[in-house]
């Protein structure tokens, strides 16, 4: 951080990546402010720590506070009043991924990208090596540290790298993960094409490993110059690093790992899917690599219950509510299908789709993705802002999805699941505020 900078204005603090960064810059000691347009629970947490939060923007949130430095969401565009007040005051701006970089890009930094998983993957990196008093910063609350951030003292830095604006090119990491590469926030980058080049410029930036998985056919086919390639694959054993001998037993996943021709032991995961057994492999990698114990490595994966919001399970009496962020109908495959081996009931998704252009654009593979639940319940889709020039809805998904699938209310779908009295297991999933309706039964549930 450059000198002179002692009072930051976050604009957007309650986006899970800003408000991540904005406790980190408060732990650090800066006076910090915020705003965003809607309370949440993250607020409070803020507010505790001692950051000045304001609910609406407004200019004169930022008027009389001497800010040094303004942070920006992809979220706040240029007609909004404090970015505006900010340009007209020769206040310095800087977007949210820009920060994290200027914080990374002098440690020893590991950037973990990817369409899907990259919370997950973070996540349990994350506690994997908390021995090694790293610092901190995902997508998502991790249990284990009630946090989504956190200070370390190490030179150990670890960071989930957004791919949806590109702010993930602003990274310079020594090691990387790359998950998966598919197309997904094409009103960003304008084509699958442009998601391709901008990972491959991610990749080109690693400085000492890059770690990808070879399951993921995409990822192959990138124009790949970086020569420190490791592998990982729960399907192919010419892998670096490879699960084998995978089981499913109790709820949990059970399998061994090989890296380099060696076994590190069998490990186990309490988080369900083969996709989760894939997230491990590369944390795996490199708590080996950086001389973790990995008796207590898997000792952290066994305990890791994911970041919230990731096959989270709110309530198990009788009816079960989990709520997860799937919003990609990858990612929706990937959780029913882990949700069918491991639960015994029939499993009812209750979905909203996230953004008019994403549902336009994989409408015909949300319907297909759907389809492998018993039953499913549509919301309207979650606008995040867009205006809907693709005259999509959540109707035409149901009519593709079949199953008799209607599209519901807040209302009528609360209603329903409070008056349910089967054992029916509710996959709340999608990316807007379906988390809070999930969460808002579980209360009403709860207090009977």
């Amino acid at each position: 951080m450059s000198e002179g900078v002692k009072t930051i204005f976050f604009s957007g603090i309650n986006g899970i990546g800003m408000s991540g960064l904005a406790k980190i810059m408060v732990t650090k000691g800066y006076n910090v402010y915020g705003s965003d347009i809607v309370e949440k629970p993250i607020s409070k947490q803020l507010r505790d720590m001692g950051v000045g939060m304001f609910i609406g923007q407004e200019a004169e949130n930022l008027a009389g506070k001497d800010i040094d430095l303004f942070i920006y969401s992809s979220a706040i565009k240029e007609s909004n009043p404090e970015y505006k007040y900010a340009v007209d005051n020769n206040i310095r701006k800087i977007k949210r991924g820009e920060l994290l970089a200027l914080l990374m890009n002098d440690s020893k930094g590991i950037a973990v990208a990817g369409t899907h998983g990259k919370t997950t993957t973070s996540s349990m990196l994350g506690i994997t090596m908390l021995e090694k008093d790293p610092c901190i910063v995902v997508g998502g609350i991790i249990p284990e540290i009630g946090s989504n951030s956190k200070v370390g003292n190490s030179e150990y830095f670890i960071a989930e790298a957004d791919e949806s604006d590109n702010s993930f090119l602003y990274l310079t990491p020594s090691y990387s993960i790359v998950t998966n590469v598919e197309a997904d926030h094409l009103e960003n980058h304008g084509s699958y094409e442009n998601i391709k080049k901008s990972f491959e410029e991610f990749i080109d930036k690693t400085s000492d490993i890059v770690i990808l998985n070879k399951d993921c056919h995409e990822i192959e086919k990138l124009n790949l110059k970086n020569k420190n390639i490791i592998w990982y694959s729960i399907n192919n054993e010419s892998a670096d690093i490879y699960a084998k001998n995978i089981e499913y037993k109790n709820r949990e996943s059970h399998y061994e790992v090989v890296k380099n021709g060696e076994s590190l032991g069998l490990f186990r995961l309490s988080i369900p899917g083969e996709h989760n057994i894939s997230n491990s492999l590369g944390v795996i990698f490199l708590a080996h690599e950086f001389s973790c114990d990995m008796d207590k490595v898997k000792e952290y994966l066994y305990n890791f219950r994911g970041a919230n919001r990731r096959y989270q399970i709110l309530y198990d009496k009788t009816i079960k509510i989990i709520d997860d962020y799937a919003h990609h109908p990858t990612e929706i495959t990937a959780t029913i299908n882990a949700a069918k081996k491991i639960e015994t009931e029939k499993i009812v998704v209750v979905f909203q789709p996230h953004r008019y252009s994403r549902t336009n654009f994989f409408l015909n593979e949300f319907a297909e993705s759907l389809k492998l639940a018993d039953e499913v319940y549509l919301l309207p889709i979650y606008s995040a802002e867009e205006e809907n020039i693709y005259n999509i809805s959540s109707e035409k998904l149901a009519e593709l999805v079949g199953k008799n699938t209607k599209v519901y209310s807040e209302e009528e779908i609360t209603g329903h699941v409070m008056n349910d009295k089967s054992d029916n297991v509710y996959l709340f999933m999608g990316a807007g505020s379906i988390s809070r309706i999930a969460n808002t039964i579980k209360n009403k549930l709860i207090e009977g």
